[in-house]
């Protein structure tokens, strides 16, 4: 069981996405606003937040956020520039209105099991300074911890998995996101990004090399 928010200004969609993660097994909170779902977060496991709300809309909320906890958007069909964006800014998945109760759990799920460690993977990896805890899902550069999302964390966890091996955008979006999935390779490149800055920012080298015309790999 989760402890989920679940920040909408619209208390029709609040009731539904409770009612179907409460019969899920999670413990539901909800939030009226960006400003009541900020206070909030904090004691959430995941989030699952409406783009268009009233005072601090999602976009900003994800930002304020900053990868402390798991997001998943909810965003209309006339949305997909905030939607992209939001995925940029280090969202986890997202969720299109009109939307199936069933879909959603599904993508609650998903996101949560990203953030457990598989039993075929060592607890640790170290490459080059660069630690991932898979268990405590922490990183850490040299002695320094970093705070990373949990799609950012999956594709470092992926690339270090296998140094020197180049891996495809496409791959890699089937690797964190499974292949139901729609990803841009804009997005793949958004987060590589993200991931990249705060990598050096934190003293570490660039270890993450781009192979041109088809993806990524982590430096051997």
């Amino acid at each position: 069981m989760a402890r989920i928010l679940v920040a909408d200004d619209d208390g029709h969609i609040r009731e539904v996405v409770r009612y179907a993660l409460e019969k899920a097994g999670h413990d539901v909170m909800e939030a009226r606003d960006g400003v009541e779902a900020l206070r909030l977060a904090g004691e959430a496991d995941l989030v699952v937040l409406d783009i268009i709300m009233p005072g601090e809309d999602g976009l900003a909320v994800c930002r304020d956020l900053e990868g402390r906890v798991p997001i998943i958007f909810l965003t209309s069909r006339a949305e997909e520039v905030d939607r992209v964006l939001g995925l940029e800014l280090g969202a986890d998945d997202y969720v299109t209105k009109p939307f199936s109760p069933r879909e959603l759990v599904a993508r609650v799920k998903a996101v949560l099991r990203r953030l457990a460690r598989s039993d075929e993977e060592d607890a640790v990896i170290e490459h080059r300074g660069l630690k991932l805890d898979l268990d405590q899902h922490r990183c850490f550069v040299i002695r320094s911890e970093i705070e990373l999302t949990v799609t950012e964390f999956d594709l470092l966890r992926t690339m270090m998995s296998t140094p020197g091996k180049a891996f495809s955008r496409s791959e890699l979006v089937d690797r964190v996101w499974g292949r139901d999935h729609h990803v841009t390779e804009r997005t793949i490149d958004s987060h590589v990004r993200r991931i990249r800055k705060k990598l050096l920012e934190a003293g570490s080298d660039d270890l993450i090399e781009t192979v041109h015309g088809l993806g990524y790999r982590m430096r051997a």
